[in-house]
């Protein structure tokens, strides 16, 4: 069976290859002597026009000392791995200029942190392999390159408290993982709010909702379940989202409470794993 190629994963990959190399300081001549590898394939992997293999990956790696990224990237080209319901809403999700969601019960993807992340992949049902669970992992990091530009997409996100205490892969888990929100909240790239326990039933109490505004077209909504989701682009669901949002907005903590409350679970989860 012939492999699905990926094109916007293969200009990805050869993005990140032109940034690091230019952040250590060689040009494509310098990193082929030391890579092994002609220029010329190496322009063309930053052009995203050539595939490089698993040997370039590990070449790469080495002597750009990535600690494995560019091997662990190479799953992406072979077309992203998400749940068969999710792709329709990662297309959008590349594509937004304002992206506001709320997560119940795990924290979004565009947050997770690789433990994390992995440790949610890894406890699906039924059970991955490991190359499985590598390849949709390589695939979720990804998406949170979309924080990498400051001003766009602009992120709100909203947590229910359970988020925050759930303690998935553990404190050390935890920790590093709130840490990185309240890291990205303090820097101003994303606003979060939570919604705490006080507050009691609450009107997006059912499940994640994503809601992403664009440049050139109407706004969607997603939303999702167990083993489901769907985009909204009827007008009348897409306000009716998004009026519920605002609602359940209404009853969430301030930014500044919500970080504050976020980096206190952390530390508890810092003590917790001392």
């Amino acid at each position: 069976m012939a492999i699905e190629d990926n094109p916007e994963s293969r200009v990805r990959y050869g993005e990140e290859l032109r940034n690091r190399r230019e952040a250590a300081g060689f040009t494509q001549e310098e990193l082929s002597t030391r890579a092994i590898m002609s220029r010329t394939h190496i322009a063309h992997i930053e052009a995203g026009r050539r595939r490089p293999d698993l040997q370039d990956a590990r070449r790469l790696d080495d002597v750009l000392a990535t600690g494995g990224l560019f091997e662990r990237f190479l799953p992406t080209l072979d077309g992203r791995k998400v749940a068969e319901h999710f792709k329709e809403a990662l297309e959008f999700e590349g594509k937004a200029t304002v992206i506001r969601e709320y997560a119940p019960k795990l924290i979004p993807g565009v947050l997770q942190t690789e433990a994390y992340a992995r440790e949610v992949l890894s406890s699906g049902h039924p059970p991955k392999s490991e190359e499985e669970r590598d390849k949709l992992l390589v695939t979720r990091l990804a998406r949170g390159r979309i924080l990498d530009n400051f001003h766009t997409p602009v992120v709100w996100t909203m947590l229910d408290e359970a988020v925050l205490r759930r303690p998935v892969g553990g404190p050390a888990v935890m920790c590093e993982q709130l840490r990185h929100i309240v890291a990205l909240g303090e820097s101003r790239r994303i606003r979060v709010h939570v919604l705490p326990f006080a507050v009691g039933a609450h009107a997006i109490l059912e499940g994640f909702v994503s809601l992403m505004w664009f440049e050139d077209l109407p706004p969607i909504a997603y939303v999702e379940g167990l083993k489901t989701g769907r985009v909204w682009e009827l007008p009348s669901a897409v306000r009716e989202c998004q009026e519920v949002y605002d609602h359940a907005m209404g009853d969430a903590l301030s930014h500044r409470n919500s970080l504050a409350l976020i980096r206190s679970v952390a530390e508890d989860y810092e003590h917790e794993a001392q």
